[in-house]
């Protein structure tokens, strides 16, 4: 990154530089502000369970819950609800720091401080040009939302870091270097992806097409095959390297539960809740106070281990869908309000709202501008555009809240630079064409 970042033009480079600060320093500020101690703040409440997990993992006992948990998982029982590489990190600072969430904060501030607006910076850059990748990369550092997150102690910075950057290696190999070692690095880039949350396993397909730089005319002629070969060999490197990271984790879960879960055990819950009768039509985001999550589940249900409940509960939510497809198209539209959501809500406390409006509110139009803007070059693009349809598709057709929007918003800051940077060039050329010319 350094060496890149010498490469860069003297303006460029200082302008990144003093982006870099910014981003660094309004996520340690965030950090020192949640402080020491894991409380329950606004849509981060899972930070209770990767501390748990954490400090069971320093103390020798595993991946187990020490008490009755979340989903529903009994005391002392193993779990493989939540992100295995991500409790590991936490673990590993408090290994090093001892059980000092302030540590854990303020290291990954610095990490994803410097990382996220470096690899969005890249992608603006290669899409566009160096100005809309400055302010991509500005916008991202003061990003609300991502400042918020990048602070707390869950998956989310991170999971979006890894994102940007398994796109942005995709995005390079199609355009030049498709070397063995530039797939296995991007395998590498997708397994940590996925192992900080297994909904990126969707998105592989299209992350691999977009890294072999296939173009339409390729699948016409002749002459393409050795690039085909060459794009479906490159793609099984990096799935292999997938392989490699996932599979221990694979068998841990099939010595713990005695069945195969490929990695975490989240799917099934979070489909049977967000598709339960419940709800009718209208999809809620968290259900009001005095419906529990876990009175939903069937009796008969609750005393099997964590894996196979979530499997009978798939099948269960499958079921849901099946009975009354109806039902489901109208609960799936209904989501949109709930994931796109921008406005104040009197649901939500005054943080929430702030950071709801002062982020998604006030970039929202500039995206939608640069969303249009794009799609003159939209082979371009295409990428971050398939990325933004299908990540939100998973959603929208299962559980949608705002928080698993935001790796969508990650991509399309971007589009908002672009056009951001759009307009300014239309007012500047305006005024210039409007200024009398002096004799």
């Amino acid at each position: 990154m350094l060496t890149r970042l010498r490469s860069l033009h003297l303006t460029t480079r200082h302008t990144l530089i003093i982006i870099l600060i910014v981003s660094v320093a309004a996520r340690l500020l965030t950090a020192v502000i949640m402080g020491n101690q894991i409380q329950t703040l606004p849509g981060i409440d899972d930070q209770r369970s990767y501390d748990m997990l954490a400090q069971q993992v320093v103390n020798g006992h595993g991946f187990t819950v020490v008490t009755d948990w979340w989903p529903l998982t009994r005391a002392g029982q193993p779990t493989a609800h939540w992100s295995y590489l991500y409790t590991l990190y936490l673990a590993f600072t408090y290994l090093i720091f001892g059980v000092q969430p302030i540590a854990a904060r303020l290291l990954q501030a610095i990490i994803v401080g410097l990382c996220m607006p470096w690899l969005t910076f890249r992608l603006g850059r290669r899409l566009a040009n160096e100005r809309v990748g400055l302010v991509a990369a500005a916008w991202s550092a003061v990003y609300g939302y991502f400042v918020y997150y990048s602070a707390a102690l869950m998956t989310e910075a991170f999971y979006i870091t890894a994102i940007l950057w398994s796109i942005e290696l995709a995005l390079d190999m199609a355009n030049g270097d498709r070397s063995i070692k530039r797939w296995a690095l991007l395998g590498l880039a997708m397994g940590i992806t996925a192992l900080l949350r297994q909904t990126f396993l969707l998105l592989i397909p299209i992350v691999l097409i977009a890294a072999c730089g296939l173009r339409a005319a390729d699948f016409k002629l002749k002459a393409a095959k050795s690039k085909l070969l060459a794009g479906l060999k490159g793609s099984i490197v990096a799935l292999l390297v997938m392989v490699v990271l996932i599979l221990p984790w694979t068998i841990r879960n099939y010595q713990a539960f005695n069945r195969f879960v490929l990695l975490n055990t989240n799917a099934g819950f979070a489909f049977f809740w967000a598709n339960h009768p419940i709800y009718g039509t209208e999809f809620v985001g968290i259900l009001p106070r005095g419906t529990s999550y876990q009175s939903l589940i069937p009796p008969e249900l609750r005393s099997l281990d964590e894996a196979s409940l979530e499997s009978e509960l798939l099948k269960a939510g499958i079921n849901f869908v099946v009975q009354d497809p109806g039902r489901y198209a109208l609960l799936s539209l209904s989501r949109f309000k709930t994931y796109f959501e921008f406005w104040p809500s009197s649901e939500s406390g005054l943080l929430s709202n702030f950071a709801r409006v002062l982020s998604f509110g006030i970039a929202l139009p500039f995206m939608l501008y640069g969303l249009n803007l794009a799609r003159r070059r939209w082979r371009t693009w295409l990428l971050l555009y398939l990325f933004a349809i299908v990540y939100s598709l998973i959603h929208l057709l299962s559980w949608a809240l705002i928080r698993y929007r935001l790796p969508v918003d990650a991509v399309l800051i971007i589009f908002a630079a672009y056009g951001l940077v759009d307009l300014i060039e239309r007012m500047a050329s305006h005024v210039r064409l409007k200024s009398p010319r002096i004799a």
